[in-house]
């Protein structure tokens, strides 16, 4: 049985045991990063030398950063198709995870930090605004490619790109300051709402 190491405060822990639920795929999940499992112990440095979470861990292979870990749990397990075998349609899902992964939690890292965070280190109110303004800009790139497919971001079938956008989608709506009336986003954010998954992983209380 594979585990998934990381609190679950961790919204990229959640994004993968969202996954897995998604996928069917029994998992034992170890909470480092709480209850004096520290990341910085040699023993999670060793599975991880970034001391981050998530980690998967399946007999002796490891693999760590959320959307790898999500990519192979999709290729792996192929049914429900949340990763198309597809060549073109896969290349799609992906660039909307690497788009996620980069693009859009550049855009509001610094916002959440001071927000919802209040890290100390976050204070900087044209910082903030910039941060915020940008957060929503990226959003309304979402909100385009949700009214073009009239369904989930890439089309009619969910797929992972769902997961990694939806924990994203949730946090945005999570953080207290002023949004855009974005239509489809709404949309997208009811219709998760709907998957038992998500109601456990996503919109469970954490932002």
């Amino acid at each position: 049985m594979p585990k998934i190491l990381g609190r679950v405060s961790s919204i990229n822990v959640r994004k993968v045991l969202w996954a897995c639920d998604e996928l069917g795929i029994t998992v034992e999940h170890e909470p480092w990063g709480q209850a004096g499992l520290s990341l910085d112990s040699p023993d999670f440095l060793r599975l991880n030398p970034n001391g981050m979470v998530p980690v998967l861990v399946e007999g002796e292979f490891v693999l760590w950063e959320s959307n790898a870990i999500c990519r192979y749990l999709g290729t792996v397990h192929p049914n429900p198709p949340l990763l198309p075998q597809d060549p073109c349609a896969r290349a799609v899902v992906e660039q909307w995870m690497d788009w996620q992964a980069t693009e859009l939690n550049n855009s509001w890292r610094y916002a959440f930090m001071a927000l919802v965070r209040k890290s100390p280190t976050h204070t900087d109110s044209r910082a903030i605004e910039a941060s915020i303004q940008s957060w929503n800009r990226h959003m309304a790139i979402l909100e385009a490619s949700l009214a073009k497919s009239g369904a989930f971001v890439t089309g009619a079938q969910f797929t992972l790109a769902d997961v990694v956008l939806g924990l994203s989608t949730h946090r945005w709506y999570s953080t207290p300051f002023a949004k855009p009336d974005l239509a489809n986003v709404g949309r997208f954010y009811q219709q998760l709402n709907t998957r038992p998954g998500f109601l456990r992983f996503g919109n469970n209380g954490e932002p």
